[in-house]
């Protein structure tokens, strides 16, 4: 093992094995683990809080619990870019979608996002496009949620976009600022309760040429106006009371919905109904999903992630409770704030708004006073200042919670106690007249069947039966490390300690908390050989973003904010590009070699013609050609010695833990995809999650958060979270202790020799695109098939969907070069599921020679028809007409026989009908050459 690894691994860049082993990182059994997790889920305080700043303690149906989020059928798959294997949580995901639509009523809505604050973000950054980068003023009203504003400055500052912060209602009245204003943000209802009618304010806005972007809440959008019968033009929040735990901050799936005059330039995934070849409808994504690769630095969005296990825990909510059981509920939440309302003003209390949904704002003469008391009684209030406490409700909050509340303010005014019996039903509700919903919403038959146990299990268990995960098989997924998730690493991420925790509680209520995220932060800089990391980002290009954020302003506190040039690999990973231009830099793109490696003298002339004004290099390691490429010191060094810095993308960190480090490697920041290299599943297109590892003289600027700030030179959040999406940062912090420094070694020794076993077993039959000068590769191999569209016509994504035949989902299709697939095996997978892929890969090079050969015609063979479903296998005699048999269709290799996945539709056209319509990007055939 040791004599290959050195065939793989450049000795230049190797570490000690002292480095990473179990000394530094001690091992723990699976016991041990999960009585520690317990142990320090122990020292969080459950309090029950109120605090809301667009955060509550939601019931999760157990039906859902145990069926979705704790079901590996559901968290396992990966993002539906194979849709004839996906047409269960493409169909949820059209459920959610449906949902943001009828609740907001907006046109069009995307399948999720990955928080509040960054869905506003993006729909200031949409504000802007659409004012032709013209109008750079953004009018932020002062009822948004803080963090929300934290990571609006963060993004404003890349795209140089004025943030106005003020009374939206008034500040929209001064004609210097409708001049350039491109959009204004408002937050409906705000974050102190007041719910204000916007619509003529809607109207003054338009009139100023630019966007109205309304932050809301969905529960409360089943009582009150939606925002497309008042005005907004895109609406978005945050989806996690509708069934999804707070834990923490995170994950949670944000919403964000358009009308139809924007729905080009929307962010994220949408999916559409399209048909399969046999003419049945079927869901696919949407070509925007990829937009970012696609245009690269042209994009405006790096979103490469969603959460699309959040979105389709909260589409089940939806379902399960349909209009009329969200309704109740939205009036149990409502009718509860009223009934406090009404007891804290008999105690004397002044309440600050007159309408509101669930949050109110009470004034007090010493809200210090009121905290010790609520404390005392294990409850949590909102800190506003000295004189004004907020109180928010939820679906969580029983009779008696409401009156142990209320007892706080009585106890605190020196009234006298009063009980459930004393309380009474409030008259109306607190909502203005104009205000109240009267259009209908969720009308759809999904919406109204399934309310029982029975029939909601049912529902859960028919979608998930048509998606492939690795329950049924590896996904060799290139880039992507779809790797085992221990089922005993996610079991604490359900336990109350940690999944009901409000992310703005008194930081001695977190202990247990706190000690994991601290452990796992001092774990990735080891494994990293950085000095400090953040957790904060919450996706893999939010990593890349905050890492050049923190680049940026290192430059600046030295009187270097002209750096602005970012120089880019064309083998680098498919986000970059887009995140070095939202972070506010220009892209230079560095050539590679035939071989596959960096172009070094490229790389040198271009770092000296833009020294004066060089900030970064991005370079991703292991190349995402499959190579560790013996220059990358020199090419650090290079940046180095031309005053930037080297940005290291971790996409590819599998293939060096305890073996090699970014730092090593002369990088100087780094972001990892916790759920590639550190197990958190991917959810079928998210949660991911992308922390930042940075050198010690970078440490000072990582990223600050309103309710946890940092020092002076911290750059300002970069999600809603002070943690990120922090409940799952369990599960990466489980797979690193049960593993230890010497288990995590071990895994990358055995990704490295599963990748090259495969590329061994396959080099016979197909192209090895690149390899070392050892004839290795690193933890993925790069397969070209070019040959058999020159021979055949048969394309790269023939051979795909030839392999769902066979029981997998296919490798990273075209990318990163047009005609080849990036296979990566990782460690997880076992010598007998590695053989049967390549038996797998080998029959379809046998099919493809009976094409090239003309045993089956270049337009009616096995590869071009495939996938084979059912419907098409049961076909009468006299519509077969194809020269295969049906059971060379279904069952070319034995071991089918006994082991098969079906896929319920047939091949779904890449780009077809009126989804093209949805992407703003040059044309189909366009886009297919690119």
């Amino acid at each position: 093992m040791d004599a290959f690894v050195d065939e793989a691994v450049p000795p230049k860049i190797r570490i000690s094995a002292d480095e990473i082993s179990n000394k530094t990182i001690p091992a723990f059994s699976e016991s041990q683990l999960l009585a520690r997790a317990k142990d320090l889920g122990s020292l969080n305080k459950p309090y029950k809080s109120y605090i809301g700043m667009g955060y509550h303690c939601a019931v999760v149906p157990p039906v859902i619990l145990r069926n979705v989020i704790e079901n590996p059928q559901w968290y396992t798959p990966y993002t539906p870019y194979q849709p004839e294997i996906a047409q269960g949580r493409l169909e949820s995901l059209v459920n959610f979608q449906t949902m943001v639509m009828s609740l907001t009523s907006m046109d069009i809505a995307n399948a999720s996002l990955l928080d509040e604050a960054t869905a506003a973000a993006e729909g200031m950054v949409m504000s802007y496009v659409s004012s032709g980068y013209r109008k750079r003023k953004f009018l932020v009203d002062v009822g948004v949620l803080p963090q929300t504003l934290a990571v609006l400055r963060t993004r404003a500052k890349g795209f140089n976009i004025d943030l106005v912060v003020a009374d939206a209602l008034s500040a929209i009245e001064d004609d210097m600022l409708r001049k350039d204003l491109c959009g204004v943000l408002v937050q409906y209802p705000d974050v102190n309760g007041h719910i204000k009618d916007f619509s003529t304010f809607a109207e003054s806005v338009h009139a100023a040429g630019a966007l109205v972007v309304c932050a809301t809440d969905l529960l409360a959008l089943t009582m009150i106006k939606p925002p497309g019968e008042w005005g907004a033009d895109i609406v978005l929040g945050n989806s996690g009371r509708f069934g999804v735990p707070s834990g923490y901050g995170g994950p949670h799936g944000a919403f964000f919905a358009v009308t139809e005059k924007l729905k080009r330039k929307m962010p994220g995934r949408l999916v559409g109904r399209s048909r399969d070849a046999t003419g049945k409808p079927a869901y696919r994504l949407a070509l925007q999903t990829r937009e970012q690769h696609i245009r690269r630095e042209k994009a405006t969005s790096n979103i490469c992630t969603s959460q699309a296990l959040l979105a389709n825990m909260a589409a089940m909510y939806a379902v399960y409770h349909g209009p009329i059981g969200l309704r109740r509920i939205a009036h149990k939440v409502h009718g509860f704030a009223q009934v406090f309302k009404d007891s804290v003003e008999s105690f004397g209390y002044d309440v600050v708004n007159a309408t509101f949904f669930d949050t109110i704002t009470v004034k007090v003469s010493n809200a210090k006073e009121l905290h010790d008391v609520s404390i005392t009684a294990g409850i949590n209030l909102r800190h506003i200042d000295d004189h004004n406490v907020g109180v928010t409700f939820d679906e969580s909050v029983t009779s008696n919670n409401l009156v142990d509340l209320i007892n706080v303010f009585a106890t605190a005014s020196s009234s006298s106690p009063v009980s459930l019996q004393q309380l009474r039903e409030p008259d109306a509700p607190a909502i203005p007249s104009s205000l109240e919903r009267t259009s209908e919403f969720l009308p759809h038959q999904v919406f109204n069947k399934h309310h029982s146990e029975t029939e909601m299990l049912r529902y859960i268990n028919h979608l998930v039966s048509k998606d492939v995960g690795l329950v049924h098989s590896m996904i060799p997924l290139g880039s992507c490390t779809m790797k085992l998730n221990s089922t005993s690493s996610m079991i604490p991420l359900t336990w109350e300690e940690y999944s009901c925790i409000h992310p703005f509680v008194p930081f001695d209520q977190v202990q247990g908390y706190h000690t994991i995220i601290k452990e796992l932060e001092q774990d990735l800089a080891r494994i990293t050989g950085f000095h400090s990391t953040s957790l904060q980002p919450n996706s893999g290009a939010a990593g890349e973003y905050a890492g050049l954020s923190v680049i940026r302003a290192y430059h600046e506190s030295r009187g270097e904010s002209a750096r602005d040039i970012c120089l880019i690999p064309l083998s680098a990973h498919g986000t970059n590009p887009a995140s070095a231009v939202m972070a506010g830099l220009k892209v230079v793109s560095v050539k590679v070699q035939d071989d596959g490696n960096l172009d070094i003298e490229d790389l040198r002339s271009k770092a000296e013609k833009h020294k004066d004004k060089l900030a970064a290099f991005m370079i991703t390691y292991p190349s995402t050609f499959g190579v560790f490429e013996d220059g990358v010191q020199e090419a650090c060094k290079i940046i180095h010695d031309n005053g930037g810095q080297v940005y290291l993308d971790g996409a590819n960190l599998n293939a060096q833990i305890g073996l090699t480090n970014p730092a090593t490697c002369g990088g100087d920041v780094c972001h990892m995809n916790l759920h590639k290299t550190f197990a958190i599943p991917h959810g079928g297109g998210g949660p991911g999650v992308g922390p930042i590892c940075v050198a010690e003289h970078l440490s000072p600027f990582l990223p600050s958060h309103p309710v946890m700030p940092l020092g002076e030179k911290a750059i300002n959040a970069v999600s809603a979270g002070p943690f990120g999406s922090s409940s799952i940062h369990l599960i990466s912090w489980a797979y690193i202790k049960m593993l230890g420094g010497q288990g995590l070694s071990n895994a990358t020794k055995i990704a490295l020799l599963n990748a090259n076993y495969m590329a061994s077993r396959l080099s016979g039959h197909y192209n090895l695109r690149y390899k070392n000068v050892n004839g290795r590769v690193a933890h993925e191999l790069l397969i070209d098939l070019v040959e058999f569209d020159k021979k055949a016509g048969l394309k790269v994504m023939d051979f795909a969907k030839r392999l769902q035949d066979y029981g997998f989902h296919p490798p990273t299709c075209s990318w990163p070069l047009s005609t080849c697939m990036l296979i990566e095996p990782t460690e997880s997978e076992t010598l007998e599921e590695i053989d049967r892929f390549c038996d797998a890969m080998i029959q379809i090079r046998k099919e493809a020679e009976d094409v090239i050969s003309g045993v089956q015609p270049k337009d009616n063979n096995v590869l071009k028809n495939a996938p084979h479903p059912m419907h098409v296998l049961t076909l009468p005699d006299t519509e077969w007409n194809r020269p295969y048999t049906r059971h060379t269709a279904a069952y070319p290799l034995p071991y089918l026989e006994e082991k098969k996945f079906w896929p319920t539709v047939s091949r779904i056209d890449d780009a077809y009908g009126d989804l093209n319509l949805i992407c703003d990007c040059p044309s189909v055939e366009e886009l297919a050459t690119t």
